[in-house]
């Protein structure tokens, strides 16, 4: 039993054979913070009130010095008031301290439409006679101690994107260390989600920034090596100098609480910058069908090859066709390769009008802001390059190539006109635009764009890309815009201009679910979300993986031959009973058109993974593991008695209770079943 006890002006909480002494506290529904009188703060997670999950009492919000870190403030005084917003209406609480000749003020806000969550701002004002300088600020630090047995102790998301294409989402043991930067982790890899996750099987507590554009951020995700504690927080490194009677404040970041895996984290955070004006596109019909790629055939593929492969393409029930790299000259010119095309436009005009034949929508492979060296586009207009700090292009690895700068007038112009030639003029409905280097840019030093700040290049890239996708609708209302950031964890302010996320070169299969649920949680659960050639899935055949998680289906394969040294893509009879077996699947249920409900299963905890898809009354359940024999339980099921049947055999398994929903089974990678109400 906890008791509260004001003493001399400071709040005591009292049981459990301790006391700590606060300030201040601030109850806000699921979530609370105390700060003491040195403006230490812990973080609860009240949720459930039986379970409740504490940060350990540390400097929340400090300044960092060159070998130190800056955060001897003493507690000043504090106010509350309250206020409405464009968020909604709200509680402010404004806590000062000092240390020395610097103030500090805590601005947090409690949004009554978001219980779980407060919203921060630092400033740091000097009143002394000499500058300030400092390395850069941290904010909503967490650090959570660890006397859980069992491992790992937490799950974690991280939305940095890195060369090596890792994993968003990953368990945290002893001695993992992630900064987490949203700036450029390789010349050509950078931007991403700017919320960090940690979880228990509790739950857990996340924290970001809620700027309306992209910022130079670290969301370090931290567990010492001792595995004593687990740290998070939002950090800013860049040079501060405060000069006498100026200040500096930190970006609005945010500390939310929440139960369950990471879903319902970013689920909140989409949540509250779309109150705060973020909008997202609306998803027409033809996001949801399926697509075949003709990227089986690579860079060297010839037209007859595409032509033949397109009765098959249609046979199978795929209903976009897609055009990919190799019909280009060269990134940045975009102009047709003679050989492949030799009429120019007439020759891809005309293959566009026999895709549409074979009753199939063609879409169009695509680099934006990327230029090759030695193109007619370098050596015209030189002046559209983005140039790092060194005045040098900054190089795009996989193309050979450079970027164009996204911030620059020309460069937007230059990018709609191609866009109106590949719908306007050559007739293709849907776009996939392609590269990790569309992720995020690094800030631009040419002097000939006039920036305000070299990082006008990095904020300005999701507007780049808001042109593009209204060009397109402006000239086929239901087009396709697809963004594929190579491997990256996809940047959150590029997707309200986009109609189909993707799975974007996964490396496993659990890429595809891990990424689905992400994008599901960010854009909503009816988003079309792409799961990619399901060659690149586990054994280049699973299908399942895609399907269940209400993933649009695709494919890369050739057919009937295929002149490549691989030949992995080759559509033999045996694969084809396979592809067929999946489409007749995915065009019966159309889960991809359903509701993903992702905050009934834990994806680090739960064993065996599983995945919920509400299509009308009718619940579908996807249990993924390598082998499983045991018992699960069919989570979410309203009142009532249910048929349960495995809906890729097509066989009854059960009847059950939504009461007792438990079932025993014996499976080896998937198990897809469907729950439908007994009359």
């Amino acid at each position: 039993m906890i008791r509260i006890i004001l003493i001399t002006g400071l709040l005591f909480l009292i049981g459990c054979g301790k006391s700590e002494p606060y300030i201040l506290r601030i109850d806000h529904a699921g979530i609370s913070i105390a700060f003491d009188e040195k403006l230490r703060s812990q973080v609860e997670n009240t949720i459930l009130p039986e379970k409740k999950i504490s940060s350990d009492l540390f400097s929340g919000e400090y300044l960092f010095l060159q070998d130190a870190r800056y955060d001897g403030f003493i507690y000043s005084d504090h106010t509350k008031a309250g206020g409405t917003d464009q968020t909604g209406t709200y509680d402010e609480y404004i806590i000062r301290g000092r240390s020395g000749d610097l103030i500090k003020k805590i601005t947090i806000r409690a949004y009554n439409d978001f219980p779980d969550l407060l919203t921060m701002k630092v400033a740091y004002l000097n009143q002394g006679h000499n500058a300030f300088t400092a390395q850069g600020w941290v904010s909503n630090n967490l650090v959570l101690s660890t006397n859980v047995n069992e491992s790992p102790a937490f799950w974690s998301f991280n939305g940095a994107s890195y060369e090596d294409r890792r994993d968003w989402i990953l368990p945290v043991t002893p001695g993992f260390r992630q900064k987490n930067y949203l700036g450029m982790n390789a010349t050509d890899y950078g931007g991403g989600i700017p919320v960090s996750v940690i979880w228990n099987r509790t739950g857990g507590f996340s924290v970001g920034h809620l700027e309306a554009v992209p910022k130079l951020v670290s969301l370090p995700v931290t567990y010492d090596s001792t595995g004593k504690s687990v740290s998070i927080s939002v950090m800013q490194e860049r040079a501060i100098s405060i000069l006498p009677g100026d200040s500096v404040e930190t970006l609005k970041t945010f500390v939310a609480a929440h139960t369950g895996d990471f879903f319902p984290a970013l689920q909140k955070y989409s949540r509250f910058m779309r109150r705060q004006g973020m909008t997202f596109t609306e998803i027409p019909a033809s996001a949801y069908e399926p697509i075949w790629c003709a990227w089986g055939y690579e860079r060297n593929f010839t037209v007859a090859e595409v032509l033949q492969t397109l009765p098959k393409v249609k046979d199978l029930g795929f209903r976009w066709a897609v055009l990919d790299d190799g019909w280009q000259t060269a990134e940045g010119d975009w102009y047709l390769a003679p050989k492949k095309f030799p009429r120019g436009d007439r020759d891809m005009q005309a293959l566009v009008k026999k895709i549409n034949r074979s009753g199939l929508r063609a879409k169009l492979w695509w680099a934006a802001l990327a230029v090759d060296p030695g193109t007619d586009l370098l050596r015209d207009h030189p002046d559209m390059l983005l140039l790092n700090k060194e005045g040098k292009p900054q190089d795009i690895s996989w193309w050979d190539s450079y970027y164009l700068c996204p911030a620059y007038e020309k460069t937007r112009t230059y990018t709609k006109g191609i866009v109106k030639k590949i719908m306007q003029n050559w007739g293709f409905e849907g776009l996939k635009i392609d590269g990790q280097h569309l992720n995020g840019v690094p800030p631009c030093y040419n002097p000939l764009h006039n920036h305000a700040y070299p990082e006008e290049a990095v904020e300005q890239l999701p507007q780049f890309f808001s042109e593009i996708y209204k060009t397109a609708i402006s000239i086929t209302p239901d087009a396709v815009v697809e963004i594929c950031p190579c491997g990256t964890a996809a940047s959150f302010f590029n997707m309200p201009y986009m109609n189909q996320p993707v799975s974007s070169d996964p490396l496993t299969s659990w890429q595809i679910r891990l990424k689905g649920k992400t994008f599901k949680a960010l854009m909503g659960p009816g988003t079309p979300y792409y799961g990619d050639h399901v060659e690149l899935s586990d054994g280049g055949t699973d299908f399942a993986s895609s399907v269940g998680i209400g993933a649009v289906v695709g494919t890369k394969f050739t057919w009937p031959g295929d002149r490549h040294s691989h030949s992995d893509y080759l559509l033999t009879p045996e694969k084809e009973v396979v592809w067929g077996k999946w489409l007749k699947i995915y065009e019966t249920y159309r889960l991809s058109e359903g509701e993903y409900l992702g905050n009934l299963y834990d994806i680090g905890f739960d064993r065996p993974e599983a995945h919920v898809i509400k299509r009308d009354n009718t619940y579908f359940y996807a249990f993924y593991a390598d082998t499983f024999e045991g018992e699960i339980s069919l989570r979410g099921l309203p009142p009532g008695r249910y048929l349960v049947s495995d809906y890729e055999e097509g066989r009854h398994l059960s009847a059950i209770n939504a009461s007792q929903p438990n079932l025993s089974v014996n499976f080896k990678d998937h198990l897809l079943l469907k729950a439908e109400k007994a009359e």
